[in-house]
């Protein structure tokens, strides 16, 4: 019978609530492939959970693990005509129409399913994943397009898919469940729920059938069966009481007249946690499998410009470029075609998960043209390019806005029946001396392009990939590329010029560039969501400004027209979730278009009030202040303080909960804390400051005793205690005095100031909002710049060169 176990532990949350769920009377005998897992606790019984690659909690990510799960699969095939759709055939997620031929009765999540279970008294299987997931693709072909298990799916559940990207709201409740009940989470996330929507199993991908002491799905589906007929009270019971303690555990909120920790005792235990788990060798903050982390970085950039005087602020920019450079090295950064992967499966940056995500795209972005800003090195704002090419190149829709992902999975060749991880990116060393074979004029022993680029980039006879990180055998024989030599040390391997070294190089990776467009590519998410493109729009914006590249700053109001026109309900005021690509390469809208949560209103805030700065447009203010005020309408908690991460009236979802955690993404709650306070200082609202306050301390707790795990709440908290100076520019828009004094200011990184441009506009939004601004003048007829702090201002400046000095002091 199904037995349920209730334990408590101590963790870094309040609790950890665990559920141990026993399907089988079996020896409690340790099980190899667990005990090399995610969970923090020696798994010594079988547990209702399996072990995909995780997207969250990585900044304590700490595991043996490398690959062992990987598995030689990819996404399912489009489905023949032959076959039979379900409702999900309707829908416009990528990742439900990738279900859409399942011989599985799928329903969307909403009302029909709901009322569905109520009537037939029947649990709901729930099944969150997301498109580019490479074990919802396993666990898809294994189990989803079974007929046999599909059938006992269908008879006796309710079965909802849910895209994890298109309903965060409802995958944050349910992984809070896994995670408590677990110890550990992961997609695809697969949750039992009673028709009243309460959880009382959960896990991540099972195998299809039983392997050895280790169950597979269609027994469990089985025993839950038999244990819902005969036992539904206990289960709904334990589910019930899991929920109860989650409620009290999860909550958040400022105890009455608390306020916000100190910033720089709190600061310097986040810097003293990060040290700690710094990884010396290669950067980042774990072994492996080792996340890009840019919350990380950015607090560290942050922690030196206060502390730069300091050895703990020397420590931790070399920290901050010594990851950036390995990471920009390495396999993780793809030489050929750009950007980045998601993250590397070992710990020198090698070996990548291939997925590439929007939303690391944006903030790495961010993070290495703010490392050119502080150190001054070009190849940071060369990285930075580059991937904003690639975003550029392919994830960018006509219409200005950005699509989610590419597939980790792709077919090896046009007449393969079956999809491969890496596929699209990996190269045999035969591949690349057929490619780049002419000999090179003047290099020693007649060396070949071929030769010089593979001796670079780390090319092998047999293959780079450690057999350790490849134990299905996908990437045998095959090489990821990795900067193993400088172009110096290779030229004079060669003995060659540097430039003849960069030539040759360059040249190559454009021959492979070519070639990877005749391969079969990855699949795509064209989904375009609002949170995630604000979060690609401050990349533009930002290196736009601080490159003084007008395209890519036009990029950037671009993407910002494209969330106006497409997810901003102007009657309602109120910003939409998603869009979609549709077949004809228009964007379409969903019947019941998503609401838009937190996240969309923060990161789109965050990127109009980059947008500004970098184009001094206030028109990007105005409608800031716009989605800012309905954020604080719809999400803000009037008794504890903070926001919750969806709209907390929302019945069917059984949490209201607010994100504690930097991960993958920052916080909406972190990112609000530096929003309310820039849009203070725009605004004038000193109700901004105040809240930005409440928000703090609600926090307080988690920034005292762990601040490694809110950094970039850790920034806001920083902003607050050294207060934002306001950096005033008095001049024409289109001068070219008032473009010197705005790239001076844009060259520097600067985290406590706001820049904004006093134009002599008296009817114009920032004058209405700021009167002191008319006090503002130009001196004797140059553009001038004022530096001001609770708008109290120093003399005025007129000399590039004098406010660079004034704004390093």
């Amino acid at each position: 019978m199904l037995r349920l176990g209730w334990t408590r532990s101590q963790t870094t949350k309040s609790i950890r609530s665990r559920f141990i769920y026993d399907l089988f009377r079996l020896e409690k005998t340790p099980n190899p492939e667990y005990s090399r897992g995610f969970g923090r606790t020696p798994v010594t019984f079988t547990k209702l959970h399996a072990l995909p690659r995780l997207r969250t909690s990585h900044n304590s990510f700490r595991t043996t693990w490398r690959t062992s799960f990987r598995m030689a699969s990819g996404s399912s095939p489009p489905a023949s005509p032959q076959k039979n759709s379900n409702r999900l055939a309707n829908e416009r997620s990528p990742y439900l129409l990738q279900h859409a031929y399942n011989p599985v009765d799928w329903f969307p999540w909403g009302k029909e399913a709901f009322e569905k279970a109520k009537r037939e008294e029947k649990p709901i299987f729930l099944s969150v994943g997301y498109s580019t997931c490479h074990w919802c693709h396993v666990m898809e072909r294994e189990s989803f397009e079974d007929a046999e298990i599909g059938k006992i799916l269908s008879d006796n559940f309710v079965c909802i898919k849910v895209d994890r990207e298109e309903r965060p709201d409802v995958d944050k409740v349910y992984m809070t469940f896994v995670q408590a009940t677990n110890g550990g989470g992961g997609w695809p996330m697969s949750v039992w729920l009673t028709p009243d929507l309460q959880p009382f199993i959960g896990g991540t991908y099972f195998p299809p059938r039983d392997t050895g002491l280790r169950p597979g799905f269609k027994t469990i589906l089985m025993r839950i069966t038999e244990q819902w007929k005969s036992n539904r009270a206990s289960l709904e019971n334990n589910g019930k009481r899991v929920i109860d303690v989650l409620k009290k555990g999860s909550a958040i909120a400022a105890r009455p007249g608390e306020t916000p920790p100190p910033a720089t005792d709190v600061a310097l235990r986040c810097f003293l946690q990060l040290a700690n788990s710094y990884e010396e060798e290669y950067g980042g903050f774990s072994e492996a499998p080792k996340f890009p982390s840019p919350v990380n970085l950015m607090f560290l950039m942050t922690f030196w410009r206060v502390n730069r005087s300091t050895t703990k602020g020397a420590e931790a920019l070399h920290m901050v470029l010594h990851t950036l450079r390995m990471m920009a090295l390495g396999g993780i950064h793809d030489h050929v075609a750009q950007g980045f992967h998601r993250y590397s499966t070992d710990s020198s940056w090698h070996i990548p998960h291939f997925e590439k995500m929007l939303y690391d795209q944006a903030q790495l972005a961010v993070a290495y043209i703010t490392a050119y800003q502080v150190s001054g090195e070009q190849f940071f704002a060369d990285v930075a390019r580059d991937v904003l090419l690639y975003v550029s190149r392919d994830l960018s829709d006509k219409s200005g806005g950005f699509y989610s992902a590419e597939d980790a999975d792709s077919l090896p060749t046009a007449e393969s029946s079956e999809k491969k991880e890496g596929a699209f990116c990996v190269w045999t060393a035969g591949d690349i001396r057929g490619l780049l074979g002419e000999p090179v004029e003047g290099a020693k022993g007649g060396a070949t392009q071929a030769d010089i680029f593979m001796h670079h980039y780390g090319v092998k006879e047999q293959g780079n990939v450690d057999p350790e990180q490849d134990p299905h055998g996908e990437l045998q024989g095959q090489n990821m590329l990795i900067v193993r030599y400088s172009v110096g040390l290779t030229a004079a391997r060669f003995g060659l010029s540097v430039d003849m070294v960069e030539e040759v190089l360059a040249a190559g990776r454009e021959r492979l560039a070519q070639v990877r467009k005749g391969r079969p590519p990855p699949h795509r998410d064209t989904k375009m969501l609002a949170s995630w493109n604000g979060l690609m729009l401050s990349g533009f914006a930002r290196a736009g400004a601080v490159l003084n590249d007008k395209a890519l700053v036009e990029r950037a109001e671009k993407a910002a027209q494209f969330l106006r026109d497409q997810l901003w309900d102007e009657p309602a005021q109120r910003l939409l979730h998603s869009c979609y690509r549709g077949e004809e390469m228009e964007v379409e809208q969903i019947a019941s278009p998503i609401p838009g949560f937190l996240d969309d209103y923060v990161f789109v805030v965050c990127s109009l009030l980059d947008l500004y700065e970098a184009t001094l447009s206030a028109r990007w203010l105005r409608w800031a202040e716009e989605l800012q005020l309905q954020q604080d309408k719809l999400f803000w908690d009037a008794q504890g303080g903070g926001y919750f991460c969806s709209d907390p009236s929302d019945p069917t979802l059984l949490l209201a909960l607010k994100q504690d955690q930097d991960g993958a993404e920052p916080s909406a709650n972190s990112v609000s804390a530096l929003n309310l306070l820039r849009l203070s200082h725009y605004t004038g609202k000193q109700e901004w400051t105040q809240r930005s306050e409440q928000l703090l301390a609600a926090f307080s707790d988690r920034l005292v005793k762990v601040p490694i795990a809110l950094p970039d709440m850790v920034r806001g908290l920083m902003a607050q205690h050294f207060t934002l100076k306001q950096i005033v520019i008095c001049g024409q828009p289109e001068a070219e005095d008032t473009a010197r004094l705005i790239a001076c200011v844009n060259s520097l990184f600067l985290p406590h100031k706001v820049l904004m441009l006093a134009d002599g506009d008296t009817e114009g939004f920032l004058y209405q909002r700021l009167p002191i601004l008319s006090s503002l003048k130009p001196l004797e007829g140059k553009a001038t710049a004022y530096v001001c702090q609770n708008f109290t201002c120093a003399l005025p400046i007129t000399c590039p060169e004098e406010l660079k000095r004034h704004l390093l002091d």
